[in-house]
């Protein structure tokens, strides 16, 4: 059994890391309001836009262009996006395990894999399962805004023009609710019909799938030829860094909402813990205090007798 000493050092412990949980939920609590409101304004733009350049590109098969080609010979662009610090439960795990579930599921070797992170975390996680880091974008984390997440569809776009790379791909954390945070890999370039089916897949919640099997039912039902206006160079020059833009922005502020979520979770789970191991403590300490206070009367009492 421990001493009172060893008890008492354990439970001083404990208390000092419950503060510091304590600490770190609340201000995990303060940036989850902020993050989350930017993430719930965003995701409505940024998903409506995925479907709707899916729903275009997919009609413009006749068109030759530099963003549709969909016989290119490259390697494959990943953008994963993480955290740059842990003590998050498992957002951070959960995203690796994505990722390696992801490239088995789409047939992606490793060699021709490269890693656009976007997080220390999952930089640090997929370098040492030997994976190339391309570019490391985790500043992007302290600062996230449109101008940002435009010089990241930039750097993509101008590899896939010059085939370096053949197809772009996003893995990031989609915020559902506080608790509730979804890893997603989605497929950007080229658009392929797969695209359409994951869209669907997703329904993103009830009240829009509805929406969504309309919009759906109303585009496959139409014959109508997609046409340009100035042409389609034109229009798809605009249209695509925007795309790209809108996804990635989107996914950072998702994905941010989605990590304060979970360090709120996490460190509201620890000091829970610490309460209870702090209780526990407790009685043990009053039971080796009892314990000790009565072999010291047992003592008295045997040296009185023996006197």
């Amino acid at each position: 059994m421990a001493t009172i000493k060893e008890i008492k050092h354990r439970r001083n412990s404990i208390e000092s890391t419950r503060q510091i949980t304590k600490a770190m939920k609340l201000v995990a609590t303060v940036k989850l309001q902020k993050t989350k409101e930017e993430a719930e304004n965003a995701i409505p733009y940024f998903e409506t836009m995925y479907e709707t350049m899916v729903n275009i590109l997919e009609k413009t098969n006749n068109v030759d262009h530099k963003y549709l080609s969909k016989n290119k010979t490259g390697k494959t662009a990943i953008i994963v996006i993480s955290s740059d610090r842990g003590l998050a439960g498992g957002y951070n795990s959960n995203i690796v395990r994505e990722f390696e579930k992801s490239v088995l599921e789409n047939n992606l070797k490793k060699e021709d894999i490269l890693i656009y992170s976007i997080g220390a975390k999952v930089r640090d996680a997929l370098s040492r399962k030997g994976y190339k880091i391309e570019e490391d974008l985790s500043g992007m984390l302290n600062t996230p805004g449109f101008d940002e997440a435009y010089s990241v569809s930039n750097v993509l776009l101008k590899a896939f023009i010059e085939g370096k790379i053949s197809s772009i791909y996003i893995l990031y954390t989609f915020f559902k609710n506080t608790v509730v945070h979804i890893p997603r890999f989605l497929k950007l370039l080229p658009i392929v019909e797969e695209n359409r089916e994951k869209a669907e897949e997703r329904a993103f919640n009830s009240n829009k799938k509805a929406k969504y099997e309309v919009r759906k039912s109303q585009f496959e039902n139409s014959n109508a030829i997609m046409n340009y206006e100035p042409n389609d160079e034109e229009i798809l020059d605009l249209l695509v860094p925007k795309y790209i833009t809108a996804i990635v922005y989107g996914a950072i502020t998702s994905a941010i909402a989605s990590e304060n979520g979970a360090r709120m979770t996490a460190m509201d789970n620890a000091t829970n813990n610490a309460d209870e191991l702090i209780e526990e403590l407790g009685i043990q300490y009053n039971r080796a205090r009892q314990g000790a206070i009565t072999q010291e009367l047992t003592e008295i009492i045997a040296g009185a007798n023996a006197i």
